[in-house]
């Protein structure tokens, strides 16, 4: 819970216990409970926002009105039966403050305002957003109309001073069209996803890029597959404390929304990207194409930025010199693909992404600095994928064993595609206890499901931040590896392998 909201359901709990239990209460009290919780749901309101979590709480602002319009009856009888109706109204009177108290206490710690780990790096963090469009690409969403050209968002995060004044960045641009889009992702009640529009990052929008470094190193970063250019903030911001650019994309039609500067909204294609058949690999491997010209175009775009920006922030500021790449889920693949085809692209990290992509990683390895990160499901999947030679023959050919066997043949081809992944001494890490949406901020939005699935989510980003750092570190900065020089084996909470 935030400040104001500890501070409100807290002493709503204890004047509720006090109205149930108390042998004193005097009007003034009454009316001074009252004032004093008015108050502080009023503050709490204007600084940090209603939200209907703390419904019961608010509604608590009200029992020492009640209390002052209703008549307190005492127990005058001393008849044996009299003394036993109070004590059950008394009874019952506690175990309903209990239960209202318990509610009161759980709903906003059930659905928190989500906030971020302090970035642990001696930069604070300034953000801009941009609206670019490739006139040499056609749109090939069904949503426009044909020979629309390719339209994309990028947020760039950068190193700005500590103490940079300004507004703080919200996590979503626009709460309702997000917290739609996140509903039709995850399948959570929209209830669920009410805090986003209050989550807040500590990038301040439009903040001076700090003037300790003559330039920084960039990094593009890649969203998996309904995703958006903000899902993986708890890495972004770390990084951009520690002095590197990031940006981030916004694949349009296959994010979960882009929302353009004259108000229009882009939300997912789920024609172009049907959720309901399998996908045979060649059409997933030409939509990541797709993805690889947009990274290209930002590469592009940045390298302008750097040449001669408009509003001078960047303008020899971003060292393209010392580009990385990193990306979650099928912008992991992106960014493979990207490591094996442009130049401009040094290191690259692939967060549970399968290969998807028209390239693939050669014998001897990508021949760039790259670590792979996977969730321990990962070789259940592989598993999963080894089809015996008799296994056609045996099976009953209606399409619904179709369907199950081109899957498998998909998984075995997914599963050949990561054999030389650690190849020429790159690196896998693997968590156990985690998911495939470990490695994107979706868990905080509710702990619920992070209870019911038994995952630590802070503790993986944790993990996780300081594997990118130590990895960017010494390919973009040339600086000593400080875990991944040691760390190579089979640890409790991560395995590392190296090739």
């Amino acid at each position: 819970m935030r400040i104001m909201e500890v501070v409100l359901v807290t002493f709503n709990v204890v004047m509720l216990l006090w109205l149930v239990v108390g042998q004193q209460k005097s009007r003034q009290l009454l009316w001074g409970g009252l004032a004093v919780s008015a108050v502080l749901l009023v503050v709490q309101g204007w600084v940090e926002g209603w939200r209907w979590p703390l419904i019961p709480a608010y509604a608590l602002a009200l029992a020492p009105l009640l209390a002052l319009i209703t008549h307190h009856r005492r127990c005058v009888r001393t008849d044996q039966g009299g003394v036993k109706r109070c004590g059950a109204r008394r009874i019952a009177a506690l175990l309903s403050a209990f239960f209202y108290g318990t509610v009161t206490v759980a709903a906003p710690l059930l659905f928190p305002v989500f906030a971020f780990d302090e970035p642990t790096g001696p930069y604070g963090i300034g953000t801009v957003a941009y609206h670019w469009i490739d006139n040499t690409r056609e749109e090939t969403s069904t949503l426009v109309a044909a020979g629309a050209k390719r339209e994309l968002n990028v947020r760039i995060w950068y190193p700005a001073s500590k103490d940079a004044k300004g507004t703080r960045a919200p996590y979503v641009p626009d709460s309702e069209v997000y917290t739609k889009a996140f509903q039709q992702e995850s399948g959570l009640p929209q209830l669920f996803l009410t805090s986003l529009g209050q989550a807040r990052t500590h990038a301040v929008q439009h903040a001076a890029l700090s003037n300790a470094e003559a330039s920084y190193p960039v990094i593009i970063f890649s969203h998996g597959f309904r995703g958006f250019e903000g899902q993986n903030m708890f890495q972004v911001e770390q990084l951009v404390s520690h002095g590197y650019i990031v940006a981030g994309i916004n694949h349009t039609y296959d994010s979960m929304a882009s929302i353009f500067p004259d108000g229009r909204v882009a939300l997912f294609d789920s024609v172009k990207n049907p959720e309901s058949e399998i996908e045979p690999l060649e059409k997933m491997d030409r939509t990541n194409e797709v993805w690889v010209n947009d990274a290209r175009f930002v590469l592009d775009q940045l390298e302008q930025l750097a040449t001669d920006d408009p509003d001078q922030r960047f303008k020899g500021r971003i060292d393209m010199s010392r580009v990385g790449m990193f990306g979650h889920s099928f912008g992991g693949a992106t960014t493979v693909q990207i490591l094996l085809s442009d130049p401009r692209v040094l290191a690259g990290i692939n967060m549970d992404g399968s290969l998807y992509g028209e390239r693939r990683i050669p014998t001897p390895g990508i021949n760039k600095p790259f670590l792979m990160i996977s969730a321990d499901e990962e070789d259940d999947l592989a598993a999963s994928g080894a089809v015996s030679d008799n296994h056609q023959a045996n099976l009953d050919m209606t399409l619904g064993k179709v369907e199950q066997y081109n899957q498998e043949l998909q998984e075995q081809e997914l599963h050949a595609r990561l054999v030389p992944v650690k190849a020429g001494g790159n690196y896998w890490l693997k968590l156990p206890n985690t998911s495939h949406m470990s490695f994107s901020d979706f868990f905080l939005v509710t702990p619920i499901i992070e209870w019911v699935q038994g995952i630590n989510a802070r503790g993986t980003h944790r993990l996780v931040n300081e594997f990118t750092l130590d990895f960017f570190n010494h390919y973009l900065k040339g600086q000593p590896l400080q875990i991944m020089n040691s760390a190579v084996g089979t640890h409790d909470d991560y395995i590392l392998e190296q090739g």
